[in-house]
């Protein structure tokens, strides 16, 4: 609501009052107090806020105002600031835009001025070497200046207002008089009194003009003093943070040293209420974690003694581990050999063609619709299909190859929270979408001889769109995930949320874990450049010994100070305990820190207060690959993607790279790519009408239980629901994990004999 009553605005006053501002889509429009003055438009959100925190500013000589209706307006200055705005009332809203206008039209004639005049006048603010009483005589001496023109002003304004009543008067006399002898007198009265208020207005207009100089040549000089001040706040302001982690750091060593002093060592009040002002101190911050890292105490690095909760006794043993992982990772001699014998991929594509097709013109009738029913253009795609993408999980398989190597299981769960993280790191600039795989679709991936793996993908069911995924290694683990994607156009942004699971189970320890993705959203589909962002929660679960992974995935905000595309997570035992915390960002990197010392607040009257782990130094857990020269002209590929569609003889005939329209949009044949995946797609929709028509024979004809597509093993004829996709998949088949409880399509073997003994009859014809 705003003020009651607010006087008009009028050129050079302080206009103030309650707006709403939109904030966001959880929290809509919230009131905040709006200062308008010397062309800058400012907010805060109460008036106690003034004095020292300002939410954001505008300068309106830049600024664009737009009215939206009768309520609502809009103020942006091109950039990134953007403010909308709604007033409690028409009228109100009318106040706000006449102070705004002429705000505006003040700020841009006093910028042209400044902008040739104004430094011709202008001194530099008073560095930090320059003495208190230097700059309080110079600031007052600026006052005096002011004070006197205000004078003058008065003055001017004081003798217009005496001589201008007086010149009514003799108009008002001048009217009611008959022509006569006086006519003459009454005449030269009203001329002298109106030279005397023309003069009057003169001097009231250079005095004026002379204020407003002044005040011009000041304003951008006080506008630099005001940001060095706010600078000088911010530096105090991080440092006053430092002093705080320090002196909780000082204190927590103080106490370890002192514990054998029962004196000191014995925790009372006075102890409990330190760890809650410290607690205090980190919750104002804005944006506040789950948890915070501070050093851990220095006894730790020194010595592992058995007194500290069992877990230094292992820090030695963990860390050695690790450190022998990467060696023998490194210098085997078996990778080495494999690497000799390896094949040459290719490093690069054709360069992606430029082609202008408007997002919008075909987005916009499909909001609120499964984007999966919808034809796309080839123009939106990437030359890889949603099995090729899938299949990119596997850039960074090292880290599953370290963690088959690791004796903890605590560890181990680090290293797989690192690959479920790593297989978002290609998506930062791919904003091409995958085809969509035909139902039947394959994708292999081997790379048995230079990496020692290899992997299989499928789609097993078209609606919803499914893919089934299994991979194995040599070095001791297996990974298999089915993936449904469920995704939605909002209008400004798509939202893909994938649905199912992934496990990962490893042959020596036989661990097996089991998380889900999370949502990724496509930004500025209507107008600005496309970016990605990733936003949930995974819980990643050891089932074999109870042991937990929580990651964060923060989505971006604007007005966050935190590093964008952050992740955070803790790794806990069986009973909830935790071990290790993780840190980093989903496109870069992450680090893992063995928690040595946690605290954790109580209840309180304004929520839950964040858990303090005590931490060892932070070592990096992975690390994304640099992208081959020339990848902005590439989609954006790393070097795998790059090989991902590289054509090769002995694949299965249902592969993705025998894929025509893929293959057409990878060699910039655009046109003719999008004419191929029409005639695909109706191939397929004539097949499933057909696959429709067997599954209604079959109901009707209960006695004849196994007719089935002939060769393709594709009608479940035991299903009587004839508009289902009943489609049985050929190198997977569905059932239940015993394990981790869960549903999915696992390999049930079969392909790569077929692929050595070149037999792929039985394989569909999709293509």
């Amino acid at each position: 609501m705003s003020e009651s009553k607010p006087p008009s605005p009028t050129t050079g006053d302080t206009y103030k009052g309650w707006l709403f501002k939109w904030t966001n889509y959880i929290k809509g429009y919230q009131r905040r107090w709006f200062v308008l003055s010397n062309g800058l438009l400012s907010y805060y959100r109460s008036h106690a806020e003034m004095g020292h925190t300002c939410r954001g500013t505008i300068n309106l000589a830049t600024a664009n105002i737009v009215v939206e209706d009768s309520c609502n307006f809009v103020i942006s200055n091109g950039g990134a600031q953007t403010y909308h705005l709604k007033a409690s009332s028409e009228i109100e809203r009318q106040r706000w835009i006449t102070a705004l206008e002429l705000a505006k039209a003040k700020a841009v004639s006093m910028q042209a001025e400044s902008d040739d005049s104004g430094d011709e006048y202008l001194t530099l603010p008073p560095t930090s070497g320059q003495s208190g009483g230097s700059r309080n005589s110079e600031v007052q001496s600026t006052l005096r200046v002011f004070s006197s023109k205000v004078k003058d002003l008065s003055t001017c304004n004081d003798l217009i207002v005496k001589h201008g009543s007086a010149l009514q008067r003799s108009l008002s006399e001048l009217e009611g008089i008959h022509v006569g002898g006086d006519m003459g007198d009454k005449v030269r009265q009203v001329t002298e009194r109106a030279t005397l208020f023309r003069i009057t207005s003169n001097a009231m207009i250079n005095a004026c003009r002379d204020f407003l100089s002044l005040a011009q040549n000041h304003s951008k000089r006080w506008q630099k003093a005001l940001q060095t001040e706010r600078d000088q706040r911010i530096r105090l302001e991080e440092t006053l943070e430092q002093l705080a982690k320090q002196h909780n750091h000082l204190e927590q060593a103080f106490r370890g040293n002192s514990s054998s002093n029962p004196a000191v060592g014995n925790k009372g009040k006075g102890d409990a209420s330190d760890e809650e002002d410290d607690n205090e101190f980190f919750d104002a911050m804005e944006d506040p974690a789950e948890f915070i890292t501070v050093p851990a105490d220095p006894k730790y690095h020194r010595r592992s003694g058995s007194n500290v909760s069992g877990l230094s006794s292992e820090t030695g043993t963990d860390d050695q581990s690790a450190n022998l992982d990467e060696l023998s990772l490194a210098s085997s001699p078996e990778s080495s050999q494999s690497l000799e014998l390896s094949r040459q991929r290719r490093t690069r594509i054709p360069d992606k063609p430029n082609y202008y097709l408007n997002l919008w013109s075909i987005m916009k009738n499909c909001i609120g619709k499964e984007l999966s029913k919808i034809p796309m253009p080839v123009n939106f795609n990437e030359p890889l299909s949603m099995l090729q993408r899938l299949s990119e999980d596997l850039e960074y398989y090292e880290l599953l190859d370290k963690a088959a190597k690791c004796q903890s299981s605590l560890e181990q769960m680090c290293y797989v929270a690192a690959f479920t993280i790593s297989s978002y790191s290609t998506t930062v600039n791919r904003t091409g979408k995958p085809f969509n795989p035909l139902l039947g679709e394959t994708f292999e991936l081997d790379r048995l001889k230079e990496s020692g793996y290899r992997s299989l993908c499928e789609q097993v069911s078209h609606h919803p769109p499914a893919a089934a995924h299994h991979a194995v290694s040599q070095k001791g683990w297996t990974l298999r995930q089915e993936i449904t994607l469920s995704s939605k156009f909002r209008g400004k942004y798509i939202s893909i949320m994938p649905l199912g699971s992934i496990q990962c189970i490893f042959d020596k320890s036989n661990h097996h874990y089991s998380w889900k993705k999370v949502t990724t959203t496509v930004h500025n589909i209507i107008v600005g450049k496309l970016w990605i962002d990733q936003s949930g929660d995974i819980d990643i679960v050891n089932h074999s010994t109870g042991d937990r992974c929580h990651l964060k995935f923060a989505p971006y905000s604007y007005f966050s100070r935190d590093v964008p595309r952050k992740v955070t997570g803790v790794v806990t035992d069986q009973a909830g305990k935790a071990h290790y915390v993780l840190s980093g960002t989903w496109d870069e990197k992450m680090e893992f820190s063995r928690i040595m010392q946690s605290s954790r607040g109580e209840d309180g009257a304004e929520g839950k207060q964040r858990t303090v782990y005590q931490t060892l130094k932070a070592k990096e857990l992975w690390r994304k690959n640099l992208l081959p020269d020339g990848a902005e002209t590439m989609y954006f590929f790393s070097s795998l993607a790059l090989t991902l569609n590289e054509p090769e003889d002995s694949v299965a005939p249902t592969d993705s790279r025998r894929r025509p329209d893929q293959r057409l949009m990878e060699d910039g044949r655009w046109d003719e790519a999008n004419t191929e995946k029409q005639r695909l797609e109706e191939k397929q929709r004539i097949v499933r009408r057909e696959r429709e028509r067997e599954a209604v024979k079959a109901a009707d004809s209960p006695d004849d239980t196994d007719a089935q597509d002939s060769g393709t093993g594709a009608v479940q004829s035991s299903d009587n629901c004839p508009h289902q996709d009943n489609y049985r998949a050929l190198w997977f088949e569905k059932m239940d994990d015993p394990v981790s409880g869960e549903t999915l399509h696992v390999y049930k073997g079969g392909y790569w004999e077929a692929k050595d003994q070149g037999t792929w009859d039985m394989c569909p014809n999709i293509f």
